[in-house]
């Protein structure tokens, strides 16, 4: 049987740093939408009912009376917050901490939201229609219940995914012939004499990789089973690292791995020909603006979304 029920997490906590300011309410559209406004209006479309958006707890009131008074008509909306209050105790350190701890403790603060398969998704990327509609499909016909547990990971060709203005940093996915992930190295990727030249996180190692070779962008499927792994990750990880806590970031991809090598889910890549917009830098803004109104003009998206 389907499942009736699917929900989004958009991610909105982080801070913009390189973007200078918080880019998720940066006006793109032709009537200021943001890009969160398409990402929402493209989940309802392909059959998700309800939106979390996972804030700042002070920055509550300025997506409710934005983003969240105009899709709220349309589509049931629940904000989560990030804040690190009750981890405190484990790593005292984390007083000391300003940005958010990462996108696997970012997911884990909207467990209490969440009782369906869901999706989430960073809220400054534009992922197209083509992604959302393959995710939904998947999680539909997703057995909550079967172990190892099945996620989904929408991937993306490289190439439709780079910025004109520096370099960006991508999951590159390693995958096996029955389309499940093997590896997931987080990279940074750059154009280099006509060559696209990938830098590991992890090591600083460069390698050349080909404009058709898949990445992800964050649009990760799961069951709410992937809650209790993210936890059984989290304080090991605090201890881990509590004399650089300031600096060190608690991933998803790293705990999407972590859950295939321990043999707790698997993942299926789903690959997407949508295009990748986002606002990187804040010399993005410009192209993001023009795509997202030639998209309008050719009928793909109306004139103005919510009326």
């Amino acid at each position: 049987m389907d499942n009736e029920n699917l929900t989004l997490l958009i991610l909105a906590a982080g801070m913009g740093s390189r973007f200078g300011g918080l880019k998720q309410l940066a006006p793109l559209g032709p009537h200021d939408e943001f890009i969160i406004d398409y990402s929402v209006y493209d989940a309802k479309r392909a059959g998700f009912n309800k939106i979390v958006f996972l804030i700042k707890e002070e920055n509550y009131d300025l997506f409710k009376e934005t983003i969240g008074k105009r899709v709220e008509k349309s589509i049931n909306v629940e904000y989560a917050f990030q804040k690190n209050d009750d981890l405190c105790v484990a790593c005292p350190n984390l007083k000391q901490r300003v940005k958010p701890l990462g996108t696997a403790h970012a997911v884990l603060c909207a467990k209490d939201k969440i009782n369906e398969p869901f999706m989430m998704i960073n809220a400054d990327d534009f992922y197209g229609f083509d992604a959302f509609d393959k995710a939904a499909k998947f999680l539909r016909k997703l057995d909550i219940n079967k172990e190892p547990y099945e996620y989904g990971l929408v991937a993306y060709i490289v190439k439709n995914t780079m910025s004109e203005n520096g370099s960006v940093k991508r999951g590159i996915c390693k995958v096996d012939n029955n389309s499940y992930l093997e590896e997931i190295t987080e990279s940074i990727i750059d154009r280099e004499n006509g060559k696209l030249i990938a830098k590991k996180l992890s090591n600083e190692k460069e390698f050349e990789i080909s404009e058709d070779d898949t990445v992800s962008m964050n649009m990760l499927l799961f069951s709410p089973s992937i809650f209790n792994f993210i936890e059984s990750k989290l304080y090991k990880f605090l201890d881990d690292n509590k004399d650089e806590i300031d600096k060190k970031e608690f991933l998803i991809p790293d705990v999407l791995f972590d859950s295939i090598k321990e043999g707790y889910a698997k993942v299926k890549v789903i690959n997407t020909t949508s295009v990748w917009y986002g606002v990187t830098y804040k010399e993005d803004s410009d192209y993001v603006k023009k795509s997202l109104k030639k998209l309008v003009e050719d009928k793909v998206y109306p004139e103005n979304l919510w009326k």
